[in-house]
This record gives C-alpha cells, sequence and structure tokens, in this order.
C-alpha cells in the first residue's frame, strides 16, 4: 500500500469492506460492492457528486467520482497550484476502459512533462490521487492502482512526402489532418528524391531522409506546423530502400537499407542524424517500422536476398536487438505505422504478387499473424499516424500509380479506399508532427 495518504484507507472488494487504520489494524468490516474508496482524512479531500459531463475543471482538496458510462470526460486542472495541493478521481462504475479520462494540465507539468503530453486513463476500476509538487514535476500520481501512472503522447496530423509520379522524382508533400483528411499537393522543397524514409523527433516534428538519386544521405526537417524544410547536408551511408520511425517518445532512427545493410542512424530530439551505428540482425532492404509500447520501436519485413518476415526490435535507448522470427508472409516493399497509443501494424507490400495483407504489433512488440486485407492491393506505399490513436496507408501502386488511402481505426482496424487526393505515386514515405 505504498503511496497512500491519510489516516485511513477503504478498501472494498469480493464483498468484503475492511477500514484500516494509521497502524494498519482492521477498524471494521462489512460485505460490500466491488470498488476502491481513499479517504484522505488529513489533506481533508471532499467529495463532490458523481460527474457525467464530458468535460469537467477540477478544483484542489476535491474528491470527483467520474462516470464514463456514456461518453469520455476531459478534465481540466487549475491554472495554478501550490506544494501540497492534492485532487483525487475513481472510476465511479468502472467504465475507463471503455470511455477513458484525459486529462489537461493546463499549462502546468504533469509528471515533470509539460502540457503538450495526453495524459490518458483507460483502466476499469482506476482510483487516481495526484499531488501537486513544484513547478518542475507538477502534478504527480501518488495513488494509481493498476494502470502505469505515464503519460500517453500522439501526434495529431500526418505527412507524405517525395517519391516518384509517372514520369520523375518529386519532392511534393500531403498533409494528413487530424481526421485523416489528405490535402492536395504542397510544392516541393528540398531535393525531390524517391526511396526514402521519415520519422517523427522531439515529440511534435519529423524528418525526411536519405534515398534516391545518389543515393543520398541527405534530410529535411519538417516543423510542428508541417512545413518541410531545406536539405540538410546527410550524415552516415547514403543509402535507400530503407525504413524509420520513432522511439524514446522524442527521438528517431533510421535503419537498414540499400546494398543488404543492417546499419542504423539515431535522431537526436532535436532533428540531428548521428554517424553510422553498426548493424544488428538480418541484413535488408525495402523493409518498413513503427514503434509500439510508447517509446519502441520494431522494423520488420523486406528483401535479403528473398523475401523475408524477421523483426527487430529497438529498446528505448534505441538499441537493435538481433532477429525474432518472422511471423505472417514474408514480403518486401511494406508499410507500418502505429495506433492506438502503443501498438503498430505492418500493411500490404509485394509477396510476389501486390498484397493487401497486415499484421498487427502488440504493445509487447509481438507480431500477429496475417489479417485478411481490406482495401486496394498495392505495395511501394507509405503510413503514419494521425489523429493521436489512429493510422493512414497511402499512395503505392498496383499496376498503375495510386493516391489513394485506407485509414486505420484506433483498434487496428483498416477501412475500405478513399478516394486519392494529390500526385499519385510511390516509393515515397510517411511521419506525424503536431
Amino acid at each position: 500500500m505504498s503511496g497512500i495518504i491519510g489516516s485511513k484507507l477503504n478498501i472494498r472488494g469480493s464483498g468484503i469492506v475492511a477500514q484500516l487504520g494509521t497502524d494498519g489494524q482492521v477498524l471494521t468490516s462489512a460485505g460490500a460492492g466491488v470498488a476502491a474508496e481513499y479517504e484522505d482524512l488529513a489533506g481533508g479531500v471532499s467529495w463532490q457528486s458523481v460527474e457525467t459531463g464530458s468535460t469537467m475543471t477540477a478544483v484542489a482538496g476535491n474528491g470527483y467520482p467520474i462516470n464514463t458510462t456514456s461518453n469520455a470526460c476531459t478534465i481540466t486542472l487549475p491554472g495554478s497550484a501550490s506544494a501540497g495541493d492534492t485532487i483525487v478521481f475513481a472510476d465511479y462504475a468502472r467504465t475507463w476502459g471503455t470511455n477513458k479520462i484525459s486529462i489537461d494540465s493546463n499549462g502546468l507539468n504533469y509528471q515533470g512533462q509539460d502540457d503538450g503530453y495526453d495524459v490518458e486513463y483507460e483502466t476499469d476500476g482506476l482510483s487516481l490521487h495526484i499531488t501537486y509538487m513544484d513547478s518542475t514535476q507538477g502534478w504527480v500520481p501518488t495513488i494509481d492502482e493498476a494502470v502505469a501512472d505515464v503519460p500517453v503522447t500522439g501526434n495529431e496530423e500526418g505527412i507524405f512526402g517525395f517519391g516518384v509520379d509517372a514520369s520523375s522524382d518529386v519532392g511534393i508533400t500531403n498533409l494528413v489532418s487530424n481526421t485523416g483528411v489528405v490535402a492536395t499537393d504542397t510544392a516541393a522543397v528540398g531535393t525531390a528524391r524517391k526511396h526514402t524514409a521519415a520519422t517523427q523527433y522531439g515529440e511534435d516534428k519529423g524528418i525526411f531522409g536519405f534515398g534516391n538519386p545518389g543515393p543520398t544521405a541527405d534530410t529535411n526537417l519538417v516543423s510542428n506546423t508541417g512545413v518541410v524544410a531545406t536539405d540538410t547536408t546527410g550524415v552516415g551511408t547514403a543509402r535507400t530502400a530503407l525504413a524509420a520511425c520513432s522511439y524514446g517518445t522524442d527521438k528517431g532512427i533510421f535503419g537498414f537499407g540499400s546494398g543488404l545493410t543492417a546499419v542504423t542512424n539515431l535522431v537526436s530530439n532535436a532533428g540531428v542524424v548521428a554517424t553510422d551505428t553498426t548493424g544488428v540482425g538480418t541484413a535488408r532492404s525495402d523493409l518498413a517500422a513503427c514503434e509500439y509500447g510508447d517509446d519502441k520501436a520494431i522494423f520488420g519485413y523486406g528483401n535479403s536476398g528473398s523475401m523475408t518476415a524477421v523483426t527487430n526490435l529497438v529498446s528505448n535507448a534505441g538499441v537493435v536487438a538481433t532477429d525474432v522470427s518472422g511471423v505472417g508472409t514474408a514480403r518486401n516493399q511494406i508499410a507500418a505505422c502505429s495506433y492506438g497509443y502503443d501498438k503498430g501494424i505492418f500493411g500490404y507490400g509485394d509477396t510476389g504478387s501486390v498484397s493487401s495483407l497486415t499484421n498487427l504489433v502488440s504493445n509487447a512488440g509481438v507480431v500477429a499473424t496475417d489479417t485478411t486485407g481490406v482495401g486496394t492491393a498495392r505495395e511501394r506505399l507509405a503510413a503514419t499516424q494521425y489523429g493521436k490513436d489512429k493510422g493512414i496507408f497511402g499512395f503505392g501502386r498496383t499496376g498503375s500509380l495510386l493516391s489513394m488511402t485506407n485509414l486505420v481505426s484506433s483498434s487496428g482496424v483498416v477501412a475500405s479506399d478513399v478516394t486519392g487526393v494529390g500526385t499519385a505515386r510511390q516509393l515515397l514515405a510517411a511521419c506525424s508532427f503536431n
């Protein structure tokens, strides 16, 4: 019971209620329902009536039973706070797993992170007790039953960029809104090229890098408003047909690629690309990568001389692990993105013929068997997160070049084709930004 604050704790569950004194002795007991109730007598928490709205503003010193049976609830914390201020939230109807609560820290930090994070709790029966510490840590959970108290982050928007159209390499981009709507072409900035890769970095920005002609190692940074910068001189081995994704919440990694290599290049939270890290795992090209588990990454599939389904996990420190045996149909020219905040999806590609198969990745980095394809089978496409917890596959080739897209829900379900917007092309890349 470490972390309990106050002079007594009432525990209810499985038909028993027990009231514990400060010395741990049972004071009273009786039959009851299923819940967990904390009484902070020392701090004088004042419990309010049940909150059922989709939004509410919390006041320090209060406790709030939050009933999300009908809708999720966004909670705004006080705009100012003093050390020791305490607020308690409880899952009134054990429905937070269906309709979550989201906490807006209103300009103050939450567990050391600024309010650019989305702090969300989505476990049934949770009791959350937060206390304001100081300006550095801000609000810190001191009781957080049954769920990790780590802010969940996800970017609202995405960007498709570069590639090759029917006649030439291009540098055009297409923004993706927070509802998954693809915009018309934005004029090219930087050197037109194909077979690039892209990843999020710095929590809210992106970077396109490497590719052909060349090959090159040049990169182009993407601001948190989706503006692409001019070329940055390349660092590391110039190559094409590589993959990239984010890791550690605010950094990125480029890896593998043409010439059948496994070298990687880390990207700092300021968008600076590092020199080569010696390759680990099967050298290959035409693979894909995505984030999983909030802060880790996975490279998967590709061409190692023949098509493969092997994967390589990336730790939250950017360390690539040895091969994990492939699951699902071996293929290359594939795409991948994250969804549901902490999971990922590999999709489409070339199995010997174009495919629309997908393979989900759990929040522990485990790849699932094939899911029957939805949408037009194709290869040489790209994918990115959008709307914080959803994904989108777009563009590619199936006999002819395409600009169509397929949205991925927050539960990993791929939707049917959405009519294409922008220049049809292949061998492009995509990433998210905010």
